[in-house]
């Protein structure tokens, strides 16, 4: 690839004219004097990290030799807090405080709803998130199980439609009660009217309907009675719509295979396209050409006759790249890869800036500010990075100090010991914390991995370790004062096509007083907002937060499978299990560069897949490995065994490459290989440092 000089950085040609002549037109920004900025905050990024990572791999070192020699020893929690402190990954905790943060948007500070995360490199599916802020509930209920079955195929089902209508209506009188009577009975309000329960609950007029909230989110009534549905409704409805993905996160890191700079320019383009509001994508669909392009605000007119503006849009975040990675886009004047994140910071900030300055056709950020998620950071002296990485850039960028608010990802051992300690060291630019699962267990098995055998995955829900994790994140997030200022998030349901589950269950979240939650579709948003109307998040969170935080002893306990003898076939079928899961995502990651798509998994249920599923998956096999309790002869069985059933469920794209017929030509399943086995020797159990090397090779190779 060809690269340009730019004080004594080689940048990749194309990335260097994205950055000149797009992302920086109109701003006003000298590129010279930008590009000696750059250069510097590089630098001493590359510098900083290097010292940072080589911390993590000490106290990795020192861990292992503690198991080593205690192994099969029964858990002790005092000397475990005791050995933790003495070498430096527990640190003391900060007194009481509260954080600082200021110029935060409803959304994420006063508001509970759904959160999307979506890969930055399918700028359909990145203006299909942003678009989710309002989901028709009709169309959600309608097309999915949500009522307990799936729909049958061909024409419209009028016995289904009027289940429908009959749920939507029972929601409408749960969450907009009428002052008489429900829903169900209403009739021509044009000459009725509609009387409510609570008459503040009615906003306004709108364009189709009338226009009501409830705990903060509003409820669009769809009144036309031309419409087929509307003209078979005694009142007219035609549509319930439902404000439903409050935010959403444009993710360039777990959800994206980004590997060289062509990659990371596409992503960036997307993300300049939403900032300025004129991203659009033209595919084909049933035959006929479509173009998808940012909705617009919604116009409400009150009752007093003023107008009044609600977002057409979910407010986006962009989730950047944690510290380990560097990438090949940039090099920095000794010859050594730029760090990734740090690229990421300067260019994705550079992007936002037209939304700040108000060049775009709309607003993101109302309040004025940047919102980045920060993933992957061990610890509060890797926040304390991340916050002196972004006073920088809004140096470099001339923003005024914590225009770049963060977002920290609690998915590290680390982190999480020290919860408190890693929020102040961002205190005054903090607006969101969020567990998860996948990556929080992977970290878990690989600081445990020399303790003995961890147990089966399935398990891993249930430990000790992971329920003091979701409570003490809410807990303490609470304790720092992140209500009214940040969001307190909880993970993925990665089942899109499992929604009566998703009901039945994910309403548990919104009752931990997290006042947010990542679903995997605008679909499943929109269901998932129906949660938020039965739980007023806001008001638990007094009760929640006069609780005790867990004990930090329960969450130091490791998952180790004490005393656990495995027959043979449950150990198979683990293995095969981890494997399968391994091929059926590693195969698209590394063949097709998709980072996140519907992956079928061993029993052929389609999961919504990323990174972080590799990273559980193949610290699992390793930790068994290496403690005997399945040999390499097993794993390599099973891997062969399920490249022929990842094969035959993708048997239907003609974009596939088989991996059973020929697997030593196979990058991919090497790469899932090399995933099990080297994977105890990976910094931190990453998966990140060989899907690059092998997709890198596949590119080079296509």
């Amino acid at each position: 690839m060809p690269t340009l000089d730019r004080a004594g950085l080689q940048v990749d040609a194309e990335l260097a004219a994205f950055v000149e002549q797009e992302a920086m037109a109109g701003l006003g920004l000298d590129a010279k004097e930008f590009w000696r900025g750059a250069a510097e905050l590089l630098g001493w990024a590359a510098l900083r990290g290097r010292e940072l990572l080589a911390v993590r791999d000490d106290l990795q070192a020192r861990i292992d030799a503690w198991h080593e020699a205690r192994q099969g020893a029964p858990h002790d929690p005092e000397e475990t807090r005791r050995f933790l402190t003495e070498i430096g990954y527990l640190v003391p905790e900060p007194g009481p405080f509260t954080v600082g943060t200021t110029n935060v948007d409803p959304e994420v500070a006063t508001l509970a709803g759904p959160q999307l995360v979506v890969p930055s490199l399918n700028a359909r599916f990145v203006l299909n998130a942003a678009n989710a802020r309002w989901g028709s509930l009709y169309d959600a209920l309608y097309g999915t199980d949500a009522l307990g079955d799936v729909p049958p195929a061909g024409p419209y089902d009028a016995a289904r439609g009027a289940r429908v209508v009959a749920r939507a209506k029972a929601f409408l009188d749960e969450a907009v009660p009428l002052a008489k009577g429900s829903w169900a009975k209403l009739r021509d309000p044009h000459q009725n009217g509609i009387a409510l329960a609570d008459p503040s609950q009615y906003i306004g007029e709108t364009e189709r309907g009338r226009m009501f909230r409830h705990h903060g989110l509003h409820v669009e009534v769809i009144f036309d009675g031309a419409h087929p549905i509307g003209a078979s409704d005694p009142a007219g409805i035609a549509d319930v719509v439902l404000e439903a993905a409050l935010s959403t996160i444009v993710d360039l890191e777990d959800s994206v295979a980004a590997v060289d700079a062509a990659d990371k320019t596409t992503a960036y383009r997307n993300w300049l396209g939403l900032m300025r509001g004129d991203l659009s994508e033209t595919f084909d669909k049933g035959g006929k050409s479509l173009t998808r392009e940012l909705a617009p605000d919604r116009t409400v007119i009150g009752p007093d006759g003023t107008t009044v503006t609600l977002p057409g849009r979910s407010l986006l975040f962009v989730r950047n790249v944690g510290h380990l990675m560097t990438t090949p886009a940039v090099l920095l004047p000794d010859g050594s890869e730029a760090p990734e994140g740090a690229l990421d910071a300067i260019v994705t900030a550079l992007c936002a800036m037209h939304d700040l300055r108000g060049l775009g056709i709309f607003r993101n950020s109302r309040a004025g500010s940047i919102y980045v998620v920060k993933p992957k950071m061990h610890g509060p002296d890797e926040c304390a990075f991340t916050n002196d990485l972004f006073d920088r850039v809004e140096d470099l960028l001339r923003l005024d100090r914590h225009t770049i608010k963060v977002g920290v990802m609690d998915e590290e051992r680390r982190t999480s010991a020290n919860l408190a300690a890693c929020i102040h060291a961002v205190r005054d630019r903090i607006v969101f914390i969020n567990t998860g699962f996948l990556d929080r267990t992977g970290d878990e098995i690989h600081t445990c991995m020399r303790g003995g055998p961890v147990v089966r995955k399935a398990e891993m829900k249930s430990s000790a370790w992971i329920a003091a994790y979701e409570a003490r994140n809410v807990a303490i997030g609470l304790a720092c004062g992140l209500g009214g200022r940040a969001q307190i998030g909880k993970g993925m349901w990665a089942a899109p096509d499992r929604m009566a589950e998703m009901l039945d269950q994910k309403a548990a979240q919104p009752k931990t007083g997290a006042n947010t939650a990542w679903v995997p579709s605008p679909t499943a948003a929109t269901l998932h907002a129906l949660h938020y109307h039965q739980v007023d998040v806001f008001a638990l969170r007094d009760q929640i937060a006069a609780r005790a935080i867990p004990s930090l002893d329960d969450l130091l306990t490791p998952p180790l499978a004490v005393g656990r003898d495995w027959s043979k076939a449950e150990v198979i079928e683990e293995i095969e299990n981890n494997c399968q899961g391994l091929l059926g995502y590693v195969v698209r990651w590394i063949d097709q560069g998709v980072g996140c798509s519907k992956v079928p998994d061993i029993h052929d249920v389609g999961l919504m897949e990323d990174r972080a599923t590799l990273r559980i998956s193949s610290q699992h096999l390793a930790n068994w490995l290496m403690h005997g309790v399945c040999t390499r002869d097993q794993v390599e069985a099973a891997l062969l065994k399920m490249a022929a059933k990842v094969d035959a469920q993708n048997a239907g794209d003609p974009l596939y490459r088989p991996m059973a017929t020929d697997p030593h030509a196979s990058l991919a399943f090497q790469a899932a290989r090399a995933l099990v086995f080297e994977g105890a020797a990976q910094p931190n159990g990453y998966t990140e440092p060989l899907l690059h090397r092998f997709r890198r090779e596949a590119k080079a190779n296509a």
